[in-house]
């Protein structure tokens, strides 16, 4: 289906509800219909618009609102030094998936110099890591934001050989993936944390 044209507006808001239908749907996005999308585009139907919320609510961490990390530090932790910590997700769907953390209650453009190049050292060291996982083939990398205003950088490992759930639609096939068994994720955290820590830091397992 042709996308409509959109007429210049004043807002970015503007501009998509000009694109949207009567009902205040947007079309389905190019995404669905890639071989990698977990679901059949002939039965999605995409939610109607809602209107803008300004101002935006504090996130978990900003105002008075409560920072959920900081609240439990240790919470999960498997790998930590002075200034970061690497900690599970809960109950385990992928090969190995977890969250970097600065231990100070920073977001990523509160980082000084420093710590943004070990911010990059620790993401390739990770990665590494990862990927010498038993049934991973690659490791994403990714930072959200809207949750939470404590910086948390996501490792999501895909498994071997299963193409379909290649790319950036990984996070909607781990929702509905089974559990991986309760001795194999812990060996798959206690690999990477050991592995991190042959360069520093602790495990904490």
């Amino acid at each position: 289906m042709a996308r409509p044209t959109v007429p210049a507006m004043t807002t970015f808001s503007d501009r998509v509800r000009a694109a949207a239908d009567g009902e205040g749907r947007l079309p389905l996005p190019q995404q669905a219909m890639w071989e990698i999308f977990p679901f059949e585009p002939e039965a999605l139907v995409v939610k109607p618009l809602q209107a803008d919320v300004v101002p935006e609510p504090p996130r978990g961490g900003e105002g008075d609102s409560p920072c959920w990390r900081c609240s439990e530090p240790e919470a999960d932790v498997i790998w930590g030094d002075q200034q970061w910590v690497l900690a599970g997700m809960g109950e385990l769907r992928l090969p190995f998936a977890a969250m970097l953390m600065p231990r100070a209650h920073l977001d990523l453009g509160d980082l000084d110099e420093d710590m943004s190049a070990d911010l990059g050292r620790l993401i390739v060291l990770i990665d590494r890591a990862v990927r010498r996982v038993p049934d991973v083939a690659r490791c994403h990398v990714n930072k959200w934001g809207d949750g939470g205003a404590h910086l948390h950088v996501a490792f999501l490992a895909r498994p071997t050989g299963m193409l379909q759930l290649r790319g950036s639609n990984l996070t909607l096939w781990e929702d509905m993936l089974p559990p991986i068994p309760p001795e194999s994720a812990a060996a798959a955290m206690r690999q990477v944390a050991d592995e991190l820590a042959r360069v520093r830091g602790e495990v904490y397992l």
